[in-house]
């Protein structure tokens, strides 16, 4: 018989902590449950239930994900959830019971809080765009079935995709704690049915401004094109960890300013400016000296 650890995971999300098992336990299937009703066919996550502080139970090939309520901290309990874990996967009791039809989904999908407070990233464990795709209201989502969706809620002012995640900007009217809970149900329930999150015609943000480093253009003079591969090898992907983009505009050489646009989560963000001021400005004046003196941002 296996003999099963556990390794504790920290997640972007506070509330949620991986518990990263030694073997696999399931057979490439993923599972939540909101509760105990929906847990009916996983005896793990009915026992995981009776825990008054968890908010949901993710089950996937080598881990479980739990989602605590805040009564508790998960230093806490985490060594005693752990432990009732090995305990229970190395008794040899089921994981799922997958002949009776337990409550399987294509994908799981979690939120993450931005530097952004009206910004929430909604991450999913699989690639769900082929590019960078903004959409500022439901007209420019019309080739977009998953963001026309979310542009229905009232709530809901702007949505930006890109890879394996969905940042949605929220109005002021709204509370995240309120509303993210509908706003992830509605993510993964379309991608649970298969829906396409984006359609052939829709454009994206490359396509839109073609200043990526993989298509350079010819037009741009050389300072150009070098700062467009910086930003995109250096700063874009810090900046879309956090849920957002950055897109070169223009350089003027003779006041030596970069002018960027910045969208999804880092588009109106109060930290905007900090960080380009102490992040993305001083990395171009250190790697290109005197042609760089300023960088100034466009909220997209």
């Amino acid at each position: 018989m296996k003999e099963f650890n556990i390794t504790l995971i920290e997640t972007s999300n506070p509330a949620i902590l991986k518990f990263e098992t030694n073997h696999f336990i399931t057979q490439g299937n993923n599972y939540e449950f909101a509760n105990i009703d929906e847990a009916k066919n996983s005896p793990i996550a009915q026992q995981l239930f009776y825990l008054p502080f968890i908010k949901t139970v993710y089950i996937s090939g080598n881990f479980i994900a739990l989602e605590r309520f805040d009564i508790i901290d998960w230093n806490d309990v985490k060594d005693e959830v752990a432990q009732q874990l090995v305990e229970y996967l190395n008794s040899g009791e089921p994981i799922i019971i997958e002949e009776v039809g337990a409550n399987k989904v294509a994908v799981t999908i979690y939120a993450e809080v931005t530097p952004n407070p009206a910004v929430l990233k909604f991450v999913a464990n699989k690639r769900i765009v082929p590019d960078t795709f903004e959409f500022k209201n439901i007209d420019e989502a019309g080739a977009s079935e998953l963001a026309s969706k979310l542009f229905h809620l009232p709530y809901v002012k702007e949505v930006f995709m890109d890879e394996n995640y969905v940042s949605v900007t929220k109005y002021d009217v709204a509370d995240w704690n309120e509303i993210s809970a509908e706003v992830r149900e509605l993510i993964r329930d379309f991608i649970a049915e298969g829906g396409e999150a984006v359609g052939p015609d829709s454009i994206s943000v490359s396509q839109n401004s073609g200043t990526s480093a993989s298509a350079v253009n010819k037009n741009l003079d050389d300072t150009s094109q070098e700062i467009i591969a910086i930003l995109d090898e250096y700063v874009k992907p810090a900046v879309a960890s956090d849920g957002g983009n950055i897109l070169f505009q223009s350089y003027e050489e003779e006041s030596k300013t970069v002018n960027v646009i910045l969208q999804g989560a880092c588009s109106g963000c109060p930290s905007s400016t900090f960080t380009l001021k102490n992040g993305i400005e001083n990395m171009l004046k250190n790697m290109m000296g005197d042609r760089v003196n300023e960088v100034v941002a466009i909220n997209g």
